[in-house]
């Protein structure tokens, strides 16, 4: 068996030409343009890198961008003064704080101090209790892309047994509590689990999540499954850097029925889910419809 592959470029091109299409129909309907506000504290390179590309695809899709790049020696009294005033801005329906902030800087305090309506980053301690609970909240962006490709490739997802390997805030927690809300039987397990290889094969579909490169061999998948490699691990390779994710991909590809690149498959997701958050945010912002498979 060869498995097919979820192409995350490919799927992310659509869904931001959805966003595009949304866009346009605020504008033309209700004279609404849907704005992104992003921080970015300090010279980070990869944030840096992130926050153009975050910028550039936002204009893209017809939206307004608003970029507020400050010093890395900036004080928690500023960062948080910036934040009340996008929060009270009516042109701003989101706001992402680019992380890692700097160390003097209390991050939980900072992303709590957005205006849980504008967190299109779903990181708000609000958000997370509203998704926990089942009710109507913004998305964190890398799980949301994770359970569109999700949907796209099966339709409907109930009854499938699902194994989240890793309970980060960011990603483990809120993808359990997405595949939950989609009705599979769900079980997280991270490194001191027991036994983690046999939880693994008992996946119909296996989602990666750890930060560790390749840990996930493809005796571990079990044949026919469905595998989601939200890695991305930088190693040195035959003397180059090299990109790959939490599931060793040559193994694993040979074993699952499909399975998701690193790069080009959950990575190019998560900015269009985060343009997709900012659209469904001005809607709400302005009660109207949220815009049709943009949401969870």
């Amino acid at each position: 068996m060869t498995a097919s592959i979820i192409d995350g470029k490919d799927f992310a091109a659509r869904v931001r030409a959805k966003v595009a299409d949304n866009v346009t129909t605020l504008k033309e309907q209700h004279g609404l343009t849907p704005g992104l506000a992003v921080v970015l504290v300090g010279e980070d390179p990869a944030s840096q890198v992130y926050v153009r590309s975050k910028g550039k695809l936002t204009v893209e899709v017809g939206m307004a961008s608003f970029e507020h790049k400050l010093e890395a020696d900036t004080s928690e009294a500023d960062l948080l003064a910036l934040i009340a005033k996008l929060n009270a801005d009516p042109e701003i329906h989101g706001i992402l704080v680019q992380l890692p902030l700097p160390e003097h800087l209390d991050s939980d305090l900072v992303i709590n101090s957005i205006d849980p309506a504008k967190d299109v980053d779903g990181f708000h301690i609000s958000n997370v209790g509203l998704l926990g609970t089942g009710q109507k909240s913004m998305v964190p962006c890398t799980p949301l892309g994770c359970l569109m490709m999700l949907r796209d490739h099966h339709g409907s997802l109930s009854g499938m047994n699902a194994v989240v390997v890793g309970r980060s805030n960011i990603v483990g927690k809120p993808m359990a509590q997405l595949l939950l809300g989609d009705s599979c039987t769900v079980t997280i397990a991270h490194s001191r689990s027991k036994d983690l290889p046999a939880i693994c094969r008992g996946a119909d579909i296996l989602v990666a999540a750890v930060g560790r490169p390749e840990m996930i061999p493809g005796d571990w998948v079990k044949p026919g499954a469905t595998v989601i490699d939200v890695g991305i691990n930088r190693i040195e390779r035959d003397g180059k850097t090299k990109l790959v994710g939490d599931v060793h991909f040559d193994s694993a590809a040979q074993v699952a029925g499909a399975i998701t690149p690193v790069p080009g498959g959950v990575g190019p997701m998560t900015i269009a889910c985060l343009l997709a958050n900012t659209v469904t945010a001005a809607c709400r912002a302005h009660g109207l419809p949220e815009p049709e498979g943009l949401t969870a």
